[in-house]
Formats: structure tokens, sequence, C-alpha cells
């Protein structure tokens, strides 16, 4: 049984997003042997005319996040999308594996060692962090990188 991955993204909201952003991020992390769960794909099939649809879009991906074995966070923009934020703080409350992908190159942060808010890095461990983040869709599949280490274990 493969490995699951959260994918935290704010690319479903947007339809050239979800069409030309989010394929390529999906085919790396499944090139790893890994079962990707984008929760847009998973959990968006709701009707918004009916009262709740928010709660219960929240609900699944939480639950998404909580049954996942790790978490694969888009954290570009300055700041990074709300609730990749909150995916991400959950995940690592939970104590779940974190990776962190920004191809963004603004800065979004005061720290001169971490390239965003101090805080994205606590579920990361503080030697080698880069090892982490990753900065392109090509970087995903380097076998060196912790993502490949990780998806290797058994």
């Amino acid at each position: 049984m493969p490995k699951t991955i959260y994918l935290a993204n704010p690319y479903g909201f947007s339809a050239q997003q979800r069409e030309l952003l989010l394929p390529p991020l999906v085919a790396a992390l499944e090139s790893l042997g890994l079962e990707v769960w984008e929760p847009f794909v998973r959990n968006n099939q709701v009707d918004f005319a009916q009262p709740g649809w928010a709660w219960r879009v929240g609900q699944a991906d939480y639950r998404d996040v909580v049954d996942s074995d790790a978490i694969f966070a888009v954290v570009n923009g300055a700041p990074p999308d709300e609730g990749v934020m909150v995916e991400l703080g959950m995940a690592i409350a939970l104590g779940k594996p974190t990776f962190l992908f920004r191809d963004d190159f603004r800065r979004a942060t005061d720290s001169e060692e971490y390239p965003l808010n101090l805080m994205l890095f606590t579920g990361i461990p503080e030697d080698g962090w880069q090892d982490y983040y990753y900065t392109s869709v090509a970087d995903i599949a380097d076998p060196d990188k912790a993502l490949a280490r990780w998806a290797r274990q058994s």
C-alpha cells in the first residue's frame, strides 16, 4: 500500500491554476510512489447552493490531513494561502512529516535564515531543513532530498 501525502495548495480555486499548476506537482509526487490526496479533487464535489457546504468541505479536508501519512504544502504567496497554513499547522501538531514547496522568489519573512515565517519550519528538523524545502517541481524527485528518502522508507 503506497504512502499517502496530502497536497495542501491554493490552486483549486482557479481553473487555469488547477489545469496548469496542479498536474506537474501531482505527477512529481506520484513519481515517488506516493498516493496524492489533493483536496480539491477529493472533497470539493459539493453543491455550493446547499447550506453547510463550507463546513463539510473543511471537515473532509481535516479528516484527510489526519488520515494522510505526510503533508506537502505549497507555500507560495506573501503571505501564503490561509487554508494551506491551517492544514500545515494541523499536520505539524499531529506530528506528520512536512515538506514545503515554494517557487515564489518573494521574501515572506523577517528571518535571515528562513525564506518564510519561521513557524512554517517547526515540523522540519533544524539541521538540514533545506532538504524538506523545494523550490521547483524538478526538485521533488531529487533522490537525495527528504521527500524521496521518506517515500523509500518502509
